[in-house]
Parts: structure tokens; sequence; C-alpha cells
């Protein structure tokens, strides 16, 4: 997962391949609650392992469920209360997890106790008033602790299980969010020991697709509950949890929707046919999956059999649409993007839900468009969409993603756009809540040109610190890092361990064992094959030897390919002596570090002594100047800064210091406009 401040998307081209969705969070939240109110035990496949999901498994634990991990990844086993009182008192952490926040709610009401729900700052500013109201019909008794009808809320049942008030029927509205009807279904199963129990609607249900996975869930667990248009739902008596005993999540459907609209989007990558998405089939029981005919409205080809898609672009331009998205409130989100991609005007109906989420969606949807050159206009609940009349007219964006998962997901697709621009997503992390691996899963299927993923090189003379500048700098922009200096280290290494000189006799035989190298870099850690090479490479022996591997032009022929095959999606930071010379003179920033033979001396001492191995100040410095003088003159790559290199001296500089200079340089070049103060 990245957990930079802010990932560059440079201009992509083509998609192709195939995808492995995560688990759906509405049926995983919901599958974990009811687990926990089941007799007997639940192992559960295909988990979603989200920021969601974690504080739900937390709050289980916490009210005294029973939560171990089961047999294969991505699975857990619940033990549930069955007849037992939950824990009590407790104090719930519940995020900005409505699908946690609401059902838990509604609940541990039922089931009496003393409890504290709370969340973050946006949680607290998410409406559940209608739910309380309709909990304190029943006699729950709840204290909202902060504003009337928001979270943080108190839940007070010292005695035992309350009084409850079930003859009439209980009323909920439906028009702000169906999570609060979710949550009576799921809760009010506890009580409905004597009678039946009935709940009417008040107002249009929105988003009964969500209603529809809640009852099909409910009957996965023994409640069978009837309605009547929607509008009227019956628990029948003598309702009772049990548990199923093993039950899989299916993949989720509006994370789906980002790869159906990729492979709408995007051209096929040469030898593929479009986006393969796996976990998800057109009989899922997700309403989300309706986007499908939405996508295909606008021009994609999408096929399926059970649990795949298959999607393809197919009319191009995308042809622009006007639709009540009720039926697929969150999914709804990426047809705004598409249609940056359409002919005309796109307008997305009945979206007014979209105020109470994770953030005002209308809005934030609305203001981020407009970056990217869309004429918007945005109504209570609907959203209108004209996209940019010429290539030209589209802007470098950085998207603001307000700490809302899907408005992350969803702009990434406008790195399509025909102007070639790059785009920033601000705060990356956010799409943990429902997929951790988000842009890890995009980044395996889109393609661009070369030229197009951003390079920068950090070159300098041993003991510069440009190693150790261009890991910080990589781990800062979420970019690959790649060491040159360890690469003709790990070579000598590999030659040393074959037996081969490695002073030219044995030339040919050593490059070609370069071009063969399985060398990864994982943090702090420089791979071969699986052999952690980390500390061999970096005594002063090694250092040596690279050098005189490095002046063998077969061998630094051999790597060059090699080199280039980090330069990867997102981007790269690359560091040595001549990657901004002759591995990637098209990089866009070139810095060349430098500092004085006594510094670097010093600096080298000092690793050295932490390390464990003895050193001398004097002689360190003798061999630094000895071997800049070898590294400068040698025929093939002599080590000197690139034309369009920015020299940095950072002999009284700290490493954080360079970093941030080198940085800042970056970021004078982007395209992107300032962000405005406030």
């Amino acid at each position: 997962m990245y957990a930079t401040a802010f990932l560059d998307l440079p201009p992509l081209t083509t998609a192709g391949g195939t995808v492995q969705l995560p688990g759906s969070k509405s049926i995983s939240n919901r599958v974990l609650l009811l687990a926990a109110l089941s007799e007997g035990t639940t192992t559960i496949y295909d988990l979603l392992d989200s920021d969601d999901t974690r504080v739900m498994l937390a709050a289980l634990r916490d009210i005294g469920c029973t939560v171990e991990p089961a047999e294969q990844p991505h699975s857990v086993r619940i033990t549930g209360l069955g007849a037992r009182a939950p824990r009590s008192p407790a104090r719930l952490f519940l995020g900005n997890a409505g699908t946690a926040m609401r059902p838990l709610t509604a609940a541990l009401a039922l089931l009496g106790g003393e409890f504290e729900l709370f969340g973050v700052a946006r949680m607290h500013e998410r409406p559940i008033g209608d739910l309380v109201d309709a909990l304190r019909q029943l006699g729950c008794r709840i204290t909202c602790l902060g504003n009337e009808g928001y979270p943080p809320l108190r839940i007070e049942h010292a005695h035992g299980v309350p009084v409850l008030a079930l003859q009439a029927p209980i009323r909920v509205r439906g028009d702000v969010s169906s999570q609060f009807l979710t949550a009576l279904l799921m809760a009010l199963p506890l009580v409905a020991t004597q009678q039946d129990l009935h709940i009417e609607v008040l107002g249009e249900l929105i988003s009964k697709p969500y209603i529809a996975i809640t009852l099909q869930l409910l009957a996965r667990f023994g409640i069978q509950v009837a309605h009547e248009n929607w509008q009227r739902f019956t628990i029948p008596a003598g309702s009772r949890y049990r548990s199923p005993g093993r039950i899989h999540v299916e993949a989720d459907a509006s994370s789906a929707s980002y790869f159906i609209a990729l492979g709408a989007i995007a051209a096929s990558a040469e030898g593929q046919n479009g986006i393969k998405i796996l976990g998800l089939g057109l009989d899922s029981i997700q309403g989300d999956i309706r986007f499908v005919d939405a996508a295909r409205a606008m021009g994609a080809q999408v096929t399926g059999g059970p649990n795949w898609l298959q999607v393809q672009r197919g009319r191009w331009p995308l042809r622009a649409l006007d639709l009540d998205c009720n039926h697929i409130p969150d999914a709804a989100m990426t047809l705004a993007v598409m249609a940056l991609y359409a002919e005309g005007t796109t307008t997305l109906r009945n979206i007014a839900s979209w105020r109470v989420k994770e953030t005002d969606r209308l809005a934030a949807m609305a203001t981020e468009l407009r970056k990217l050159g869309a004429q918007v206009e945005e109504g209570a609940d609907f959203l209108r969409v004209t996209p940019p009349a010429r290539a030209a007219d589209w802007r470098a964006a950085r998207i603001h993603t307000y700490d809302d998962h899907r408005v992350a997901m969803c702009f990434a697709l406008a790195a399509f756009n025909p102007a070639r621009l790059p785009v920033r997503i601000e705060d990356p992390k956010c799409v943990a809540k429902t997929f951790p691996d988000y842009f890890e899963t995009l980044f395996s299927v889109v393609q661009t040109a070369p030229q197009h993923i951003p390079v920068i090189c950090i070159d300098g003379p041993t003991a510069s610190g440009k190693g150790t500048v261009a890991a910080l700098l990589a781990q800062r922009l979420g970019y690959h890092f790649l060491d040159s200096g360890a690469m003709y280290r790990i070579t000598a290494l590999a030659a040393r361990r074959a037996g081969l000189s490695i002073d030219g006799a044995h030339e040919a035989r050593v490059a070609e064992l370069a071009r063969q190298l399985p060398v990864r870099f994982d943090g702090a850690r420089v791979l071969l094959g699986a052999d952690d090479v980390s500390d061999a490479i970096r005594t002063e022996e090694a250092g040596m030897n690279a050098s005189r591997v490095s002046a063998l032009p077969a061998v630094r022929q051999a790597l060059v390919a090699l080199q280039h095959g980090f330069r990867r999606l997102p981007g790269l930071v690359a560091d040595g002596r001549d990657m901004g010379t002759v591995i990637f003179p098209d990089a866009p920033l070139k810095v060349f570090l430098t500092a004085s033979a006594q510094q670097r001396a010093e600096r080298r001492y000092n690793q050295l002594i932490s390390k464990g191995f003895r050193a001398n100040i004097a002689d360190l410095r003798a061999d630094l100047e000895a071997r800049d003088a070898r590294d400068s003159t040698r025929s093939v790559a002599p080590l000197q800064p690139a034309q369009d290199a920015l020299l940095l001296d950072n002999s009284l500089l700290t490493i954080e210091q360079t970093v941030e200079q080198v940085l800042a340089w970056w970021q004078e070049r982007q395209p992107f406009a300032p962000r405005a103060p406030g």
C-alpha cells in the first residue's frame, strides 16, 4: 500500500491483463456481525482486509467474540455470542466505517449493556439520527455525546436487556441511508422471540440493492425476512441466528467498477483482450454489478461468467448518458470520471446519498472534475459533467481525496487523458478503507511508453550519500529504487563466488553472469534471488571490487538492459555514477551530489564503526581519492555530471536536508498548479 503524502500517476496509454479483486466491504462487515450474533463458529473466506473490517473485528473481540485466523489467507474463524450477553462496558472505535457503526449501534442497543461507539472526525459528521430515533421508539437508551443525531454515542442498559416496546411497527426513514434499515434488519431478529416484528420505511428507500444483500445474508444465517414492495419488512417470530459453518465473501462490485471503466477507457495492450476481472460474475448478489449495464450503455464491451468478467473498449469516444443512479450509488462515482471520455454531457441523477458518505461526494466530485478542465453542474441530487472539448483543454491536476477511498480510486482513471498529463492523487493511503493494494493492482495491468515513466537520477562519487538520499526520495514519492552501485557490487560478488576474475581475464563470462542477475530491492534489503546480500556487498572490499568490475565495458553493457528494467510505473529513483549520463539520459531530473573527500571519509568511517567494522579515516580518505581518480578517468562512462544535472554539495547538509532539496527541485518541474492557500 502506498503510504506517501501523494502519488503522481504519469500519463497512461493502454491496459491489459487480469486482476483479482478483494472481498466486498458491504458483504464482509455484514457477515462479520452476523457471525458474531450467531450460535456456533463461522469460518469466513475471502474476507476483505481493510480499515473498515479491521475496526469491526476489533470491536467484536471487545464485546466478547472469539476471533481466530483460519487456515487460508484472507479468512477468519468467529465464535459468536449466541445466547451470551456481550461483554460490557466497552468503548468501541469504529474509524469511518458506516457498515460497522450503524449495525453495531442497533445490535448492542437491543442486547443491552454499556457501550460507547466513536470514530474519526468525519464519522462524527455522518448522520445517524434516524436510526437512533427508531431505536428510541423501542425503548433503547442512546445518548449522542456530541451533536444530536450524530456519533459518538453512548448506549446505557446497565441492568441487562432493555424492556422493549415491540407491538407497533418500527418506523425508519429510507431516503438518507440504506444502512439504517440494514442495521434494524440485522438487530431485530435478536428480540423477535415471541412475535413477528415489522419495520416500516418512511419515504423512498434508496440503495435497494444493498438491502437485497442484507436479506440474502440474513437467510444464510437462518433468518427469512419478507417484504412488501421494499416499504414494509417482517421478521418472523422465533427468529434465531445460526451459523452456516462456512461462508465465502464475494469480490467487491464497487471496486470492480474501476477496472470495468479501465477496460472501457483504455486501448488494449498488445496481445491482450482488455481486462479480465476475477472474483465477480454477472450473477453477483451485489447491486453494483448493474454498473455493467451503465458501462455497456456508454460503449464498453462486457462479457462474463461464473466469477469472472471480461471488459474491452468498444465505442470510442464513450457515449454520454443520463441515468438515475439510485441503484448504484457508490459505483456511480466511477461514471462521473468516465464522463470525461464521453461525447456530450453526462447527467447522474438521484445521488443525494453521496452527501452523507465518507465526505460530501457530490461537492468533492464536482470540485475535482473541474480541476481537470471539465464543465460541471452540481445540484442537490444530481451531477452534470461535460468533458474538456479538446485535448488542449485538459489540465494537470492534484486531486484532493478528502480521506475518501472512492475519490482516490476513480480519479486514477484520469491518467488516460488525451493531453498526456500526469495526475497527482493526494493521500493515496486512503484506499486502505476497501482496497489497500489498489494502486499496485492498477499498475499491474496498465502500460505507458517508457519516456512517460519519470526517472530521477542521483549521481555522485563514493560516500556522497547518493544511495541513502535516493532510497529516501523513492520512499517519499512511492517510486521504485535502483542502486546501480549495488548492481556492480552484486556482479563482483557473484563473479567471485563463481570463481571468475574481475580484472578482465574473464570479462565475457562475468558479463554473461551480469545479464541474468535476479536482483531485487526490498526496502533496505538487497536480494540476489532468495539470498539477502545486503551486508556482503557493503564492505570496503566489495566497493573496491565493484569499481574494478564497472571498468569492464562488456559488463557495463550487460547491466544497462537490466537497469532499464527498473523503469516501471509509477516512477524510478536511480543512484550511481552514470545514471544521468548513460543509463537514463532522458531523465527529467538529474542531480550530482558532491562532498569533500574528508567529509565523505568521515561518513564512511562512522558507517563502518556503527556496523562493528574497524576503520581508519586517513586510509578511507586515501581509498576514496584513489577511487575518484580511477572512476573519473576510466574510458567507459567516466564519473562526471550530466550536462543538465543540478550540482548539490551536501558537505554541510544532513541527509534529510539533502532529500528536501532534491524533492523541492522535483516539485518545481511538475505541471500541477500550486495549491490554493488555506
